[in-house]
């Protein structure tokens, strides 16, 4: 596998046939053979007989470099390998979803917050159940505690409780992860 640090034009992209600006330049055939030091012009004519691109490859060192080869088929691939290294970086950076509870919340919120949460851990996230307590709710603190473990029991079937309900100031907080398959 060649490596090359390409040099590029004002586009973004590598400078190519007549955007070259060197006097002489080694030549890389089609198929990876070394075809020894060229000058400019002799090097665009033997790619346009191949009916391929001329692209500069590497213009630091002593001799820069130039290959031979279909250009946009190469940046076709490179934009392919870019975006599959993104999937795998989004897949392998699960998030944390943070869902906030009430100690007097409706049934209605429950549950759709527990729907949601349940799309989330089937997707592989993780999420963060808490719960604020406002003025007097502190006295309330076993019932949030409820709250917490009703929604982790919901959820029992796809997500296990990787951090036990614990009081953080006025914030009672549970991540719950989602199970092995």
């Amino acid at each position: 596998m060649e490596v090359f640090v390409i040099a590029n034009n004002k586009n973004g992209g590598s400078l190519i046939n007549e955007e070259i600006n060197v006097p002489e330049l080694m030549v890389i055939g089609p198929n990876g053979e070394q075809m020894g030091v060229k000058k400019l012009q002799d090097a665009l004519t033997i790619s346009n007989f191949a009916g391929l691109d001329l692209v500069l490859m590497s213009d630091s060192g002593n001799v820069p470099v130039g290959k031979i080869m279909d250009y946009n088929k190469y940046r076709y691939e490179k934009q392919k390998k870019m975006k599959e290294q993104q999937k795998k970086q989004r897949e392998s950076n699960k998030e944390v979803k943070e869902y906030r509870l009430s100690v007097n919340m409706d049934i209605g919120d429950f549950n759709t917050r527990k729907k949601n949460a349940l799309d989330y851990l089937n997707k592989g996230h993780k999420i963060k159940a808490t719960l604020r307590f406002k003025g007097r709710q502190m006295a309330y603190i076993d019932q949030g505690k409820e709250v917490l473990t009703k929604f982790a029991n919901e959820l029992s079937d796809v997500a296990e409780i990787e951090e036990k309900p614990n009081m953080n100031g006025r914030v009672m907080s549970m991540l719950l992860a989602p199970k092995n398959k």
